[in-house]
């Protein structure tokens, strides 16, 4: 009975339940992989090794994937900057910029209700147990099958929303006539960018379980590269839909050709497959399926802002999604870093059985994460403004711009920690091959999320309630998944995590106060050209980053934190 229970996953059925105590010898019966383990160093499959090889090791390795994980992705978050100013240059706050946010609006909804958000956490467990067995061309079978279907099935999506794009687009925004009017053939040009989408995420996926995540990440990075030619060649000539243009170009180059070539290099194959019902394809589909059916607070709440914030005249949903992205800066360095890299890790010990390692990583990645994500809300609430004069303000995004967006900036940024936090807690979930109970979890704080949304908005804060609904629920969201994951690993380590957050938060006020205060010694802005204000902008950020880094740093050693050593030592191993 024990073995029966290990091996179906709580999202095939059933309410959720804990695990077998974790650090006990996996059930009788079930093959157990004694002879390999996982180096999570490069989340590949390694040679044989000691069985009993540590968690705290294997968190060390983690971090050195993660390390090399953010140095991509800040590069591609740096290339994003430009991107953003030279959008909000040339378009400003207004009736272009409104058009050209509210244009992702059906794109975006279209990649989460076919199960984007979903594919590579189904996709990923699967393929990488594939893999630590052994099981290449079982491996290649799912991946095949996956593809094929999926490719099928977002094709005939795209090309319904070509066909009805303006009903569509009637039904996702608030616009009137002539903000409809110029919106519906920008979405027509970024459906197709869907389906390289799509394959795009299963491809990283395989790639990552693999071990190999340079090339997964760079895909971003190109994509912004399109945006960016899109805003500085071709918006010349073509105006707004020039951008458009330019995001299709970069997904068709950085998400499908280039992690075409990824694949080839990880020695990753393809070939058409509709074996949809195969046991392990079926498996991905189970996984996927509650995605499908549910409401994921964090594919939603942009999507929701946008929806609301379209109805509230010219230049809400610019600001917000622009406050958004600047937040998302910080969330990509180090949340999107370290899930992508713990995930495999993560999925392998589930594989294995090992789940007291599976716990001990996951929760070293969370302290870790929390570390370096309070601060980082603190510095972005204490520096909202300078943050988005010195990136955005010129040509037709003025004063008020700026100011209208640092609110929103300032409300959202009050959530990162929050935010960070769901890329590790779901990824658990998610490496037990359960992911109806994130789902579960995510569609009821959605529901209070929405009517949310609607009290906030109706508020003095206006359009920035927005941007306090989604911290409010990001909030919510991470109590409950943690308190769902302690539930089901029978523990969390939960003490320690107390303990490790509680000195965090301390330091980090420190680090906030030193930030607000250095900024403040640059005096107000000055009325004069702007570069300037540009200059004094950077000042501000760069007086405020130095002091305030610097006394969290010495307030973390002060009160005696375990992550200032890690990350110590991870700069350390770059050099």
């Amino acid at each position: 009975a024990a073995a029966r229970r290990a091996r179906i996953p709580a999202s095939m059925g059933g309410p959720p339940r804990r695990l077998e105590r974790p650090g006990s010898p996996a059930p009788p019966g079930l093959t157990r992989l004694a002879g390999r383990r996982y180096n999570s160093a490069s989340m590949a499959i390694a040679e044989p090794a000691d069985p009993g090889d540590s968690s705290r090791s294997a968190s060390r390795r983690v971090a050195g994937a993660a390390g090399l994980l953010m140095g991509t992705i800040l590069l591609s978050r740096v290339l994003a900057l430009p991107r953003d100013a030279i959008i909000s240059g040339r378009f400003g706050q207004g009736f272009e910029s409104d058009v050209y946010y509210a244009a992702f609006i059906l794109p975006d909804l279209l990649f989460f209700l076919v199960a984007g958000g979903a594919l590579q956490s189904a996709f990923v467990p699967v393929f990488t147990e594939k893999l630590t067995r052994g099981e290449e061309a079982q491996a290649t079978r799912v991946f095949s099958t996956v593809a094929t279907v999926m490719f099928v099935l977002v094709s005939l999506f795209v090309l319904a929303g070509e066909l009805f794009t303006a009903a569509l687009a009637r039904l996702t925004t608030g616009f009137e006539d002539a903000r409809l009017n110029a919106t519906v053939p920008l979405i027509r040009i970024l459906l197709p960018a869907q389906v390289c989408f799509f394959l795009g995420s299963l491809m990283m996926g395989a790639q990552n379980a693999r071990g190999r995540f340079l090339v997964p990440a760079m895909g971003p990075l190109i994509y912004n590269l399109g945006i960016i030619f899109g805003g500085a060649v071709l918006a010349v000539p073509l105006g707004v839909s020039g951008l458009c243009w330019g995001a299709l170009a970069g997904a068709l180059a950085g998400n499908f050709a280039l992690q075409v070539w990824g694949m080839r290099q990880a020695g990753l194959g393809y070939h058409v497959s509709f074996d949809w019902r195969h046991p392990d394809v079926m498996q991905v589909w189970r996984l996927m399926l509650p995605v499908v059916l549910g409401l994921a607070l964090p594919q939603v709440s942009i999507l929701l802002n946008r929806m609301f914030a379209s109805a509230l005249g010219e230049g809400p949903i610019s600001a917000i999604t622009r406050a958004n992205q600047l937040m998302q800066v910080p969330l990509g360095v180090f949340a999107q870093a370290m899930g992508i890299a713990i995930f495999p890790t993560l999925s392998a010990y589930a594989a294995q059985h090992r789940y007291a390692e599976l716990r001990a990583t996951a929760c070293r990645g969370l302290r870790m994460l929390l570390f370096l994500t309070v601060p980082a809300s603190g510095f972005m609430i204490a520096l909202a403004v300078p943050i988005v004069r010195l990136l955005l303000e010129h040509g037709r995004f003025g004063p008020d711009d700026t100011r209208m967006t640092a609110t929103a900036l300032v409300f959202y940024s009050l959530g990162i920690f929050a935010w960070s936090a769901h890329a590790i807690l779901a990824r658990g979930f998610y490496s037990l091959q359960d992911t109806r109970t994130p789902v579960v979890i995510g569609t009821a704080v959605t529901a209070v999320f929405i009517p949310l949304n609607l009290v906030l908005v109706r508020t003095p804060l206006g359009y920035a309630g927005l941007a306090l609904a989604t911290t409010l629920a990001a909030v919510l969201h991470m109590g409950v998944l943690l308190m769902a994951l302690r539930r089901r690993l029978d523990g969390f380590e939960g003490r320690r995590l107390a303990g490790s957050l509680a000195r965090t938060a301390a330091a980090a006020g420190a680090g906030t106060l030193a930030c607000w205060g250095a900024a403040s010694l640059a005096g107000p802005a000055p009325s004069g050209p702007v570069q300037a204000l540009k200059l004094h902008a950077l000042c501000q950020v760069g007086l405020g980053l130095a002091a305030g880094i610097g006394a969290y740093a010495a307030a973390a050693r002060l009160a005696g934190s375990d992550e200032l050593a890690e990350v110590r030592g991870l700069v350390a191993r770059r050099r």
